[in-house]
C-alpha cells in the first residue's frame, strides 16, 4: 500500500514536469524553424532583388532550407512566411510564435 502511494506521488511530480519540458522543446524547435525560414527568405530576396513588400512562395525558398523542404512545426502549427520585411510566424495552438528582432541580432 505504501509503495503504491509513493509511486502515485512520484507520478504526480513527474508528469507535469514532462509535459512542461515537451511544450518548451516544441516552442524552441518552432522558433528555430522560424529563424531558418527567415534566413532562407532573406537569401531569396537578396539573390532575386526583391523588395521589402514582396512575399515569397514556399516553393521559392525551399532550396535555401536544409533538406530542401519546409520543416514541419513540431506542434502541428502552420508557418506563414509574410513579406520580406516581416518575420515569419507560426499558428502553434493559436499562440502565434514569432521571432523577435532581438533573436535575429544574436547571430
Amino acid at each position: 500500500m505504501i509503495v503504491v502511494a509513493i509511486l502515485g506521488l512520484l507520478a504526480a511530480i513527474a508528469i507535469p514536469n514532462y509535459v512542461h519540458a515537451r511544450t518548451s522543446t516544441q516552442v524552441n524547435l518552432c522558433i528555430s524553424n522560424l529563424y531558418a525560414l527567415s534566413k532562407a527568405k532573406d537569401q531569396w530576396a537578396t539573390e532575386h532583388w526583391k523588395k521589402p513588400t514582396d512575399t515569397p512562395e514556399i516553393s521559392e525558398i525551399e532550396s535555401y532550407l536544409r533538406g530542401g523542404h519546409l520543416p514541419p512545426c513540431p506542434a502541428q502549427g502552420d508557418y506563414t512566411l509574410r513579406t520580406v520585411a516581416q518575420n515569419p510566424v507560426c499558428s502553434f495552438s493559436g499562440r502565434g510564435h514569432l521571432i523577435s528582432p532581438l533573436d535575429l541580432e544574436t547571430e
